[in-house]
């Protein structure tokens, strides 16, 4: 009889202990999407096409969009623009003062202090209204990537330069591009290297600037057109990406010579090229199926014929834009809405 006791008290309280850690564990699970539902209102996120991504000295993450600009703080999303512009936006920037700049088209530029706005148009001396890329300089000043030229903008004037078919030119006649003329005169993107060079893509040639004198970049005789995006990366080495593939450039060797080595990485269109912290170089592109797909390019293997890489399939069909690893090592990317890879799955924040 005290045998049966005994065991009937030991069942119950394993009964007992066993309900207690199913309760326990159901409440940290409870207490865990309370969490994530409590701290983070994404309904607001952008659902057209992104078009560029930067991360703020604060840790906030800004989006241009065709919608507007938005700002993410990770909690949620806010279209910042809203309220003073119904333009489409292409390209956004912090400045080394922490100030923000959004490219329309259209509306020209916003200077955003965080508190006011100020917009900038051919009124006040821009040569187009369509703004398509951002840059500031070592000398702090803010270059503007129009349609149809560049400007300048070193605090007070704009300094302007036309697009032509083979050549930029400085415009010291005022003269101003009409709107929606779009390509090949686009610039799509603005590096300048450690040297003091500057490197603009556009929708037709891309072009290198010294200060003086602007030449087409060119491997054997042949120039590079419609490149998309520029980096250059933590060795000094310069990629370039667009309609040609992906393309390395050896800064030891001479352009203005005609001699400079360039190597090419892949084939497949190029829309947006990243460096992450580890050196590593992630790009967008098009598959010969019409997908987009995101490249990781291993470091450590660029010196081989072929680096290494691994291709992240976004199931895509548009194309990707704005490539972005946040402070958390998670990269997001625009194409039709903005998303979020990291490193396991991808997050499609229109659906959230």
């Amino acid at each position: 009889m005290k045998k049966t006791l005994r065991l009937f008290s030991w069942l119950m309280l394993l009964v007992f202990n066993t309900s207690c850690k199913d309760q326990v564990k159901n409440d940290q699970e409870k207490n865990q999407s309370n969490f994530q539902s409590n701290n983070s209102n994404t309904s607001n996120a952008p659902k057209s096409i992104v078009r560029n991504i930067v991360q703020d000295g604060k840790g906030n993450i800004w989006m241009a969009t065709w919608e507007g600009v938005f700002r993410y703080d990770g909690k949620s999303f806010t279209n910042v623009t809203k309220q003073v512009s119904s333009a489409r936006f292409f390209s956004v920037l912090e400045d080394s003062k922490g100030n923000m700049w959004f490219g329309s088209i259209g509306s020209g530029v916003y200077y955003f202090d965080g508190k006011d706005f100020q917009n900038f148009t051919t009124k006040e001396g821009l040569p187009n209204n369509e703004i398509t890329s951002i840059y500031e300089d070592q000398a702090s000043n803010i270059w503007l990537g129009t349609n149809g030229g560049l400007s300048r903008y070193d605090g007070k004037t704009f300094q302007n330069f036309i697009l032509t078919e083979d050549s930029i030119v400085e415009d010291k006649a005022g003269k101003t591009v009409p709107n929606f003329t779009r390509p090949p005169n686009e610039v799509n993107s603005i590096i300048e290297d450690n040297t003091g060079t500057f490197w603009f893509a556009t929708r037709g040639n891309t072009y290198l600037y010294d200060g003086e004198t602007f030449t087409i970049v060119s491997h054997k005789n042949k120039p590079f057109t419609n490149v998309r995006s520029l980096i250059e990366d933590k060795k000094g080495t310069i990629w370039l990406g667009g309609n040609d593939g992906l393309w390395r450039y050896d800064p030891s060797t001479s352009l203005k010579a005609g001699e400079g080595k360039f190597t090419n990485i892949s084939k497949n269109f190029i829309g947006y090229i990243h460096e992450d912290k580890k050196g590593n170089i992630w790009t967008s592109s098009e598959t010969k199926e019409g997908s987009w797909v995101l490249t990781h390019y291993y470091s450590h293997t660029f010196l081989n014929k072929t680096p290494a890489a691994t291709e992240i399939n976004t199931k895509e069909r548009k194309m990707l834009f704005g490539i972005l690893e946040a402070n958390d090592g998670s990269i997001w990317f625009g194409s039709d809405g903005v998303y979020r890879y990291n490193g396991k799955t991808i997050t499609d924040f229109r659906s959230k």
